[in-house]
């Protein structure tokens, strides 16, 4: 085949164009495709074609949960964990609209750890000497700053960490209120994504009924009453808890199926 050749997705069959190509262990993925992808996916291309059809059918699923999910608390800056506390379940997103960002959805006992790395950027600064050209300065100088990323390492069959910047304005100095917040910050991220040991060794209960006094717009903020104040958009509906002709529960009602497992009723939200 030449190098020109026409090549075609090897998951939707379309034909990919100039520049498009995704290349996969042992095929071609398009761009549109690739978008589809979990933001946190990294092995894309030693991935096969089979393993990238399983990952799209993971992620398709994952919107019924993004759909349910009801976020009652958020940490970060300009990237944001979103966590549903009455569920036990949180995803990270930079993305203001992040229902439709379509944003993965872990429980919180799938996480491993969460972990703070502090980079330290140190830059000699120069003054410019006799000749007109760049000399150290005596004793030298420097400009430093100290970037915070948080890595998020989870038990997930698609991917196993979560990485992203804490810091928008990277302070320049450890003795500062700034840096100081940041590791707060850290902390607080911390204590919130470790699972509880009761948590951790019950198994999951049904979520009880009645529907929690706060909630999070997807604009971001935080809400109590049935429209949003800052955007006027309307409170999602709770999800349903019960089958409403044979009264079958979901054992995780923030995630209910399409149809109910013993009579095919449409269970919908």
């Amino acid at each position: 085949m030449g190098l020109f050749d026409k090549k075609y997705c090897d998951i939707c069959g379309e034909k990919i164009g100039l520049l498009g190509n995704r290349k996969l262990s042992d095929g071609n993925l398009c761009k549109d495709c690739a978008r589809q992808l979990s933001p946190w996916m990294t092995d894309r291309r030693t991935s096969s074609v089979e393993e990238i059809g399983q990952h799209l059918a993971y992620r398709a699923e994952n919107q019924q949960a993004v759909n349910a999910i009801q976020p009652t608390r958020i940490l970060g800056n300009s990237t944001k964990v979103y966590i549903d506390e009455r569920s036990q379940r949180f995803f990270v997103t930079r993305q203001s609209d992040w229902r439709g960002a379509n944003p993965d959805i872990l429980d919180i006992s799938q996480v491993i750890d969460t972990e703070l790395v502090i980079d330290e950027d140190k830059k000699e600064i120069y003054r410019e000497g006799e000749d007109g050209k760049r000399v150290s300065f005596d004793p030298p100088r420097y400009e430093t700053s100290y970037r915070f990323d948080v890595l998020i390492r989870v038990n997930s069959p698609y991917f196993d960490q979560i990485a992203f910047e804490l810091t928008e304005d990277r302070p320049d100095s450890p003795y500062t209120d700034a840096y100081r917040e940041y590791e707060r910050q850290a902390d607080e991220l911390r204590r919130a994504l470790k699972p509880t040991p009761a948590a951790a060794a019950a198994p999951a209960q049904p979520a009880p009924t009645q529907e929690p006094k706060g909630w999070v717009c997807a604009c971001g903020a935080a809400n109590e009453g049935k429209f949003c104040g800052e955007c006027g958009a309307q409170r999602p509906a709770a999800p349903k808890q019960r089958c409403d002709s044979c009264g079958w529960q979901p054992a995780d009602p923030s995630n209910p199926p399409k149809f109910c497992p013993e009579c095919g009723t449409a269970f919908q939200q």
